[in-house]
């Protein structure tokens, strides 16, 4: 007779963990409890259904109860609710949610895979109100699409610009809505340095969508939402999307001991406080491998690897548990962002000595068709060069970016590592020298003082302060649109007006995207300036950096034209 295995929670983990068990132990006894409707869905996957990227609700669900058991022999319930947990008998008490039956069932490995669910701040007036909806489960979008499908529902406030908030408020401006999006903190999507989040918040302004970041929700009224500042969104429904905690509920009750992020602590090998019951994903705290904190990452990618680990251990089979870096993707409108790793922000605010470039560079050979810039952002440790983090912006293939550089962390790559990384080359795909192989030449001259740099988000100032800034575009390019006081001395121009430069104050050179002001600042190292600095990101850079607060706020301009060609 095998084991008896009880799973708490069929989502990701908890459906992953199950399968592994089934091929590890022919005759487990292996029976799924799941509180919801449904069992192993894609919750990634349900905002699509609102513009009907999804056609059909039922796409949702990748696995029913009776697939299970036909497939795998493992006993999946639904609308059953895990009530307590005792630990000495080894029992679970349960509820029937439809019948109200409770009942015990006993077992000798017990894997708890609770996931996460949806901030709903009691702080906020008015956060019940029945236009006031979460996204957590198949039947949550079911209920919201039935809600905003009414005629009179024209216009949807969504509050949080995360993952989750931002594919919503894209589908419901797909399905026809008039959005509007509130992000307490000063940016959207966290995972991104605030550089970084202008090219999304610009995109957002782009596609109609009105953006309100810096600004907390105050209230929720029938037909408005109230910000802290007195600003008021006007709506007919309202999604709350302000981030997810761990269901640790039925674990504390237990006994099992939780960790300082306030999620359920776990050994290596995915054991808890107890040694007979395993927990897995969003309600879990996991190693940080770069910062080495723990943390709380609700994804399903890492929640994966722990359910199969946590199987394997249950068979007395040893995995490796190297921690999480972090990687993540999405795509909004037709930019697509991907991010790995720390960020900036993250890498300062835990001390780790470090730098970081902006490149813009093709994602493709230019001749071909559907060639667009990607804005890539590499940060690394100093002195070592090792890679920490990179984030990528643009309509191309992010994502293959991306997992070079996530491959990179795991294997405690640096910038000559990556460097000299071979990839794929084909035209229609990248470039002979492809964007992070760029990212790395570029880290490594800053790296090595070869070249000084300033990012674009000291450009205002530098403005302001009437700094020495040169335009090495051509006349053309400068005179669609330029930096208020810039000179424009094209790179062609440079060596027989080099006596235009100052010998005795900084020099900050700019061109379209940075790699023309590279070639003309190593010009100008070698005529003896040793004060000249390159402008990260360079015109474009300043552009998309620039605009959605000159947008929005009606601040005054540092240049006369944006341009984003």
């Amino acid at each position: 007779m095998g084991k008896r295995v009880l799973i708490v929670g069929g989502v990701a983990g908890g459906a992953s963990a199950a399968a592994r068990i089934r091929r590890l132990d022919a005759d487990a006894s292996i029976t799924i409890l799941e509180r919801g409707e449904h069992v192993s869905f894609s919750n990634c996957s349900l905002p699509y259904y609102l513009s009907r990227t999804v056609e059909d609700k039922d796409e949702l669900v990748l696995m029913t109860p009776e697939g299970f058991k036909n497939s795998y022999d493992i006993e999946v319930r639904v609308n059953s609710e895990v009530c307590g947990i005792d630990r000495t008998l080894k029992k679970i008490r349960i509820k029937d949610r439809v019948s109200g039956r409770e009942y015990e069932e006993s077992y000798d490995e017990l894997v708890l895979s609770p996931g996460s669910y949806p901030i709903r701040p009691n702080s906020i007036e008015g956060v019940t109100l029945p236009h006031v909806f979460t996204v957590r489960n198949v039947k949550d979008i079911e209920t919201l699409d039935q809600y905003i499908s009414r005629e009179e529902v024209r216009r949807v406030v969504v509050i949080g610009g995360g993952f989750i908030g931002l594919e919503v408020a894209e589908n419901l401006k797909s399905a026809g809505k008039q959005v509007a999006v509130a992000e307490a903190a000063n940016q959207i999507m966290a995972p991104f340095d605030y550089d970084m989040s202008q090219i999304l918040q610009k995109e957002l302004y782009d596609q109609g969508v009105e953006l309100a970041v810096g600004d907390g929700v105050k209230a929720i009224t029938e037909d408005k939402v109230i910000l802290n500042s007195g600003r008021e969104l006007p709506c007919d429904a309202v999604v709350l999307s302000i981030g997810v905690l761990p269901e640790t509920e039925l674990a504390k009750q237990a006994g099992l001991e939780t960790g300082e992020t306030g999620a359920i602590k776990v050994a290596p090998d995915y054991r808890t406080s107890d040694p007979h019951i395993y927990a897995v994903g969003d309600a879990i705290e996991v190693y940080q491998r770069l910062t080495h904190k723990p943390i709380k990452l609700p994804l399903a990618g890492p929640a994966l690897r722990q359910a199969r680990a946590a199987a394997d251990a249950m068979y007395g089979m040893p995995s490796r548990n190297n921690g999480v870096i972090g990687s993540c993707a999405v795509r909004l409108f037709r930019l697509n962002a991907a991010a790995t790793g720390l960020n900036e922000r993250t890498a300062k605010a835990n001390n780790i000595p470090c730098d970081f470039v902006y490149t813009i560079a093709m994602d493709k050979v230019g001749l071909m068709p559907g060639s667009s810039p990607m804005h890539f952002k590499l940060v690394f440790e100093v002195p070592t060069g090792r890679i920490l983090g990179a984030q990528a912006i643009g309509k191309g293939s992010v994502d293959k970016r991306i997992d070079v550089i996530a491959t990179l962390i795991a294997m405690n790559g640096t910038l000559e590592d990556l460097k000299d990384l071979e990839l794929c080359y084909s035209p229609v795909f990248g470039t002979a020298r492809d964007v992070v192989n760029l990212a790395a030449l570029v880290a490594l001259n800053v790296l090595h003082g070869v070249v000084k740099q300033v990012p674009v988000s000291n450009v205002r100032e530098l403005v302001e302060s009437k700094a020495c800034i040169i335009d090495v575009r051509s006349r053309d390019e400068f005179e669609m649109g330029h930096l208020i006081g810039a000179v424009n001395i094209p790179l062609g121009e440079l060596r027989q007006r080099i006596s235009e430069i100052p010998h005795d104050r900084p020099v900050f050179l700019h061109c379209r995207t940075s790699q023309r002001s590279y070639n003309a600042a190593m010009a100008l190292k070698g005529r003896g300036f040793d004060n000249v600095l390159n402008i990260s990101g360079s015109f474009l850079g300043i552009s998309y950096y620039e605009y959605f607060t000159d947008m929005t706020t009606g601040r005054e301009k540092i240049l006369t034209e944006y341009n984003f060609l």
